[in-house]
């Protein structure tokens, strides 16, 4: 009906038009009220051809945006507001302008093994970008429920991606015109993996990822600042990669993780985004909601930059809002700070001034 549609209705138009001249006996006349009737009945439709041309491409840009966006629910899940009681907020900004998707990716999933969140950063964006961005989720989103270590989740992932990329070289040259090992060199996806669990202790991987920043009442620093694994792909993992231990998420406690896209973000004079100048302003509001951060850092962003981003842009923001951690095990077992944490106390350190590595 719709294809009926697109070509009865400039048919109709144009049977009018002929109609009118050569069948009313008024287009035939030279007056000049004649002649004003006639372009009156041309203009009309002229004007309705112009529309109906115009709505088409209209309908088919609408569907696509539809379909773009429900790929996105798919592919990047909205996080739930409350996951095991940490409070959560995510949102993604595409470099290409008009693209729902871009090369960044994160999850949070509630597990056995404590709350697993992963944050990771495409290389390239847009369209290309996505092929990866499925096969890195759709491995975490299985392996974290099935791995007890996280060395284990991010072996899963290195694998997924690994075989990502000979499936995409084979597509792309059937006659073995590309060697996968060559693709392999050339793509890389950087990788955050985290564990919270159930008493707020942190665990961590990084793969040539940004390290996310901690909010406290002390202020704004970053989780840890231990040397990171390679991204995927150029190289390979340890055998047996050893998740690091970041202490404990305390009550109160916020984790904002980022991709580079943020602090790479740059004004017209090429001065970058100072992303823990928004984050220590965001922690004098010691009530602020993942919601209420999230949404200061992304104006701050888009303002910065005028609306027009360079990269692509993924901030998570997770809250422990646990009405009271667990205590039960041996202070030997847990580190010094686990049972401060009930109370939402926490060592002053060393340097509580935000950090920046600009």
């Amino acid at each position: 009906m719709r294809r009926v549609l697109t070509l009865g209705l400039p048919t109709v138009w144009g049977a009018v038009a002929i109609t009118f001249k050569f069948g009313c006996p008024l287009a035939q006349q030279d007056g000049l009220g004649a002649r004003i009737v006639t372009s009156a009945v041309f203009f009309a439709v002229g004007t309705g051809l112009i529309f109906h041309v115009r709505r088409a491409p209209l309908r088919e840009l609408r569907q696509v945006r539809k379909v773009a966006g429900a790929a996105q629910s798919v592919l990047l899940r909205p996080l739930p507001p409350r996951l095991d009681g940490l409070g959560l907020a995510a949102a993604q900004l595409s470099a290409d302008r008009g693209a729902a998707i871009g090369g960044d990716l994160y999850e949070a999933v509630a597990t056995e093994h404590g709350v697993r969140v992963v944050i990771g950063d495409v290389r390239g964006h847009g369209l290309p970008a996505i092929g990866t961005v499925a096969a890195v989720l759709g491995s975490f989103r299985e392996a974290a429920h099935d791995e007890p270590e996280l060395g284990s989740v991010l072996r899963r992932l290195e694998r997924a991606f690994a075989r990502h990329l000979r499936e995409r070289a084979r597509a792309e040259h059937p006659c073995g015109g590309q060697d996968p090992d060559h693709l392999a060199a050339e793509e890389f996806v950087t990788v955050l993996l985290l564990e919270i669990r159930s008493d707020g202790e942190l665990r961590a991987l990084n793969c040539g990822h940004p390290w996310p920043y901690l909010l406290s009442a002390h202020g704004v620093d970053h989780l840890a600042r231990a040397e990171p694994l390679p991204p995927l792909g150029p190289f390979p993992l340890p055998r047996d990669p050893a998740a690091i231990r970041c202490g404990h998420l305390l009550l109160g406690e916020s984790l904002v993780l980022y991709t580079d896209g943020a602090e790479d973000a740059r004004d017209t004079h090429g001065t970058f985004f100072s992303l823990p100048t928004v984050l220590t302003e965001a922690t004098r509001d010691q009530q602020a909601s993942p919601q209420t951060i999230l949404r200061r850092v992304f104006t701050a962003l888009l303002r910065h930059t005028g609306g027009d981003p360079t990269d692509d842009i993924a901030v998570l923001v997770l809250r422990n809002d646990r009405n009271q951690l667990k205590c039960n095990e041996p202070l030997g077992a847990r580190g010094s700070d686990t049972c401060d944490s009930a109370a939402g106390a926490r060592p002053a350190p060393t340097n509580p001034q935000p950090t920046t590595n600009r």
